[in-house]
């Protein structure tokens, strides 16, 4: 069985495949340190708008490693 794991915190969004074992077969994170470090801290719109941006292509890289 192949399991896709999505997880969204403030700043970062990741994606997972993992089988049995379990053993990871892809695995992609985006930060959003870069955006947020000028502010000194987590700005929620800035956050949510890059989260929409990258999401598909944090999944999309995770499944295409696996």
């Amino acid at each position: 069985m192949l399991v896709l794991g999505v997880e969204s915190s403030c700043d970062e969004c990741s994606a997972a495949v993992v089988t049995e074992g379990p053993k990871l077969l892809g695995q992609v994170v985006a930060s959003q340190i870069s955006i947020h470090r000028e502010y000194g801290g987590v700005v929620p719109e800035l956050a949510s708008r890059d989260h929409v941006r990258k999401v598909t292509m944090v999944i999309d890289g995770a499944l295409s490693q696996a």
